[in-house]
């Protein structure tokens, strides 16, 4: 499937970026200048592969892994994506597949980490960070007014990070509900973006906010939550909303 990703139009200028993209999994790395040669950047694609072999390999022999809504036990010997996807999915109280695009960027967030201090993975809107400095993340809330004239300001103590998104409006993905955009702060990015669908379907209309804020703060280990639906936001614990040009 061919996505216009329109939110990967900004990017930090202090920092270098590249693609990895093997089938469905559509990775944004920046990292520091002069950090990452090509022979980096192939042990990069191959690890990613290596997660996607994995992943894919257990899917094949537990089936009912990917389809499932609901919290899941996992199999015996399964690879530690898969393991942290179900861990971090049942303290959220949805399925593990609500986990594997923050998954994703978190475990190759860290392998990269290997080679700079400033690491960004962003896949499919889902983040993962490490920084030394404060970054500024843009919110894309598709049709709503506050799309792309927004962002979130984190700062390094908070890091490493997940930041990652869920909408019922934008994209792909699976969502019982109607948020344009509910957004999850979390050290995990597997546990974020759990969390992101689970609040995300909690959201018809703004109606909803207190309900679907109330989920969140259930949910241990969530630092911060924001939450948009047309014309209207709602936010929760340590987020510093910010104008963006």
């Amino acid at each position: 499937m061919n996505v216009d990703r329109i939110y990967r139009k900004n990017l930090s200028a202090d920092l270098e970026t590249f693609e990895v993209k093997i089938k469905e999994t559509d990775l944004l790395i920046s990292v520091e200048p002069n950090r990452i040669g090509p022979e980096i950047r192939e042990k990069i694609q191959q690890y990613t592969y290596g997660l996607r072999q994995e992943l894919e390999t257990y899917l094949a022999e537990d089936p009912d892994f990917q389809i499932t809504l609901s919290p899941y036990l996992i199999y015996t010997g399964a690879p530690v994506i898969a393991q942290k996807m179900a861990k971090y999915a049942n303290i959220a109280g949805v399925g593990p597949m609500a986990a594997v695009a923050g998954g994703f960027a978190e475990m190759v967030g860290e392998y990269v980490g290997q080679f700079s201090p400033e690491v960004i993975v962003e896949n499919g809107g889902d983040i993962y960070l490490k920084s030394r400095k404060p970054r500024i993340v843009g919110i894309f809330a598709g049709m709503s007014p506050f799309s792309n004239r927004i962002g979130l300001k984190l700062f390094p103590r908070q890091m490493p990070l997940g930041v990652c998104t869920s909408s019922g409006t934008v994209g792909p993905s699976l969502s019982f509900g109607k948020a344009d955009a509910a957004i999850i702060l979390a050290k995990s990015a597997f546990l974020a973006d759990a969390a992101a669908t689970a609040v995300g379907n909690r959201v018809n209309s703004p109606e909803d906010f207190d309900l679907a804020l109330a989920c969140a703060k259930k949910i241990d280990g969530i630092h911060g939550i924001v939450i948009i639906k047309d014309d209207k936001m709602a936010a929760w614990g340590a987020v510093e909303v910010v104008p963006i040009k």
